[in-house]
């Protein structure tokens, strides 16, 4: 029965899914479909920053640096040298890839609050470079005029719905591969690091080496968002990769569910919306942001998800007590 019910749940979860990802969006205005596209986008990022927070255990506040360099190899690239798709992906990949495998040599021996300020910066350092490089990145003015992608395809770039579904079919592959990541048996080493990372340094795993690994390997997948970001916004600048972006990724991890990859993605759609459409009404969209962040906390401490997912399983164990025992209710009052 509890595989049924969690089957059926899954099933009905991912048809939902698919119907509102896949078959809605045509009907939608072009407003709602930037909306969606940032949403998938972000959503790539945070997961990313769940192989760290959620199977890991290790909070960054660097993520955001990663995102950016990207987005800045692929505005250089694109902009300056004509560079097309493959080369400013692969490009904007690689540099974020060959960042993280250095800096994961200063930070895979930390853990806790050590590896956060550690994080910090390093982040700093890289905002830092792409805020006063001004010959290469513009300073605080940034990089515009990065042009839609040419895939080589008969396909209109420039169309919203067009782009959105290229964004659908980049995040469904990147929650594939992650997926496989974390049920393989190096992420089940990650989750035994999280829970206890001295009983699997005992049991003979190489703890600094998993972490490593994971770092670059989380890096790389925000490098890759951010490629798609360029593209999508037409512009970088360093507030895409400062504490503030780092922060509000943590944040989309934390709403959504730590551990879950989903979770995060969720949250990264619930934030990408609150700050797009309730800042055109109010100004005070931060404290919003702000208010649901502590009530999440407090209600919600391990996420949405992982909210609904405790609910699922009280509701599947009285339904299990009352098949054993219809009268059960009536023998633990009577004892």
């Amino acid at each position: 029965m509890k595989d049924l019910f969690n089957s059926k749940t899954k099933i009905a979860g991912i048809l939902l899914g698919m119907v509102f990802l896949m078959a809605l969006p045509p009907f939608y205005t072009s407003y709602w479909i930037s909306l969606l596209t940032q949403m998938l986008i972000f959503a790539v990022l945070a997961m990313s920053l769940d192989v760290l927070m959620g199977y890991s255990g290790l909070s960054s506040f660097g993520h955001a640096a990663f995102f950016g360099a990207a987005g800045y190899v692929t505005a250089i690239l694109s902009t300056r040298y004509g560079g097309g798709f493959i080369p400013c992906l692969l490009g904007g990949t690689v540099l974020s890839l060959l960042i993280a495998m250095v800096f994961g040599f200063l930070v895979a021996h930390a853990s806790g609050v050590s590896f956060l300020i550690i994080t910090l910066a390093l982040g700093m350092c890289l905002w830092g470079i792409a805020f006063r490089w001004v010959t290469m990145t513009g300073g605080d003015n940034g990089i515009s005029g990065v042009m839609r992608p040419d895939l080589g395809l008969p396909l209109n770039m420039t169309d919203p719905l067009t782009y959105y579904y290229v964004i659908l079919a980049f995040f469904l592959i990147a929650l594939v591969l992650l997926i496989l990541l974390i049920r393989s048996p190096f992420g089940h080493s990650l989750k035994g690091i999280r829970d206890s990372e001295s009983r699997m340094r005992v049991l003979g795993y190489h703890t600094w080496l998993h972490k490593y690994l994971a770092y670059v390997v989380a890096s790389s997948f925000a490098g890759s968002a951010g490629v798609f970001w360029a593209y999508f916004n037409g512009f970088i600048s360093p507030y895409d990769m400062d504490l503030n972006a780092s922060i509000e990724i943590i944040l989309m991890v934390i709403l959504g569910g730590p551990g879950t990859l989903i979770g995060p993605a969720l949250g990264a759609g619930i934030i990408v919306f609150l700050k797009n459409f309730i800042s055109a009404y109010t100004e005070r969209w931060l404290l919003i942001i702000g208010s649901i962040y502590i009530l999440t906390i407090l209600y919600a401490p391990q996420g949405l998800v992982n909210l609904v997912k405790e609910w699922f399983r009280s509701r599947r164990i009285k339904a299990e007590t009352a098949a054993k025992s219809p009268d059960g209710a009536c023998k633990t009052w009577n004892g």
